[in-house]
């Protein structure tokens, strides 16, 4: 959200342009980022380990398709910082006309874009069998993972990128409420340690 503020899609100048003007917050979208890959990293780790007892292959394969989206989500965003260097006026960039560097930043967003669009599609698999273990739990609700399922198979629809981008607000919106509704859910209430217990003795 923050990097749409500054890039604009067509304008490599403008793009530059924006981006000079507020490398900070610009960097900010980058901490931003790498914030939120840690945030999944752990709910992907601790989510293994919550339902585990449920279905161990599904657990696994969770943990899995999360762990490499994360990572090619987390590779993708060197690409986003990539600006910040090439327009930051390092001598060795000389060799470089301006307008190349402006080419090149906004080609790197561009690229940044791309692969933070792969990596959806490894989290939604991620997400889509979280749903499942939910659902299959006796210690959580099953209509968290209704929305976790229906919420991993909307990200499915980044297989192809033009559709995915046309509706990617809608799925922000379905994936956020799935997040808030299952985070909401373990802070306030959290999962019936009894049935839990007994689960994973039989698991």
């Amino acid at each position: 959200v923050i990097a749409n503020g500054l890039v604009v899609p067509r304008d490599a100048v403008a793009t530059a342009h924006n981006i000079l003007s507020q490398p900070r917050l610009y960097a900010f979208g980058y901490t931003v980022f790498l914030i939120e890959m840690a945030a999944q990293l752990a709910m992907t780790t601790l989510f293994y380990v919550l339902l585990r007892p449920v279905d161990r292959t599904a657990a696994l394969l969770s943990l899995v398709f999360g762990l490499v989206g994360a990572t090619i989500k987390t590779v993708a965003r060197a690409f986003y910082y990539a600006p910040l260097l090439l327009l930051g006026g390092a001598g060795y960039l000389t060799v470089f006309d301006v307008s190349q560097l402006q080419a090149l930043s906004l080609l790197f967003v561009k690229i940044n874009n791309q692969i933070a669009n792969m990596a959806l599609v490894f989290l939604g698999i991620s997400t889509f069998f979280l749903g499942y273990l939910i659902v299959k739990s006796t210690f959580l609700p099953r209509l968290l993972g209704v929305v976790s399922i229906v919420s991993g198979l909307g990200w499915l629809v980044y297989l192809y990128p033009a559709l995915g981008s046309a509706l990617f607000y809608y799925l922000i919106v379905l994936a956020m409420l799935g997040v808030l509704l299952t985070s909401g859910w373990l802070l306030v209430r959290g999962v019936d340690e009894q049935r839990w217990r007994e689960q994973a003795q039989v698991g």
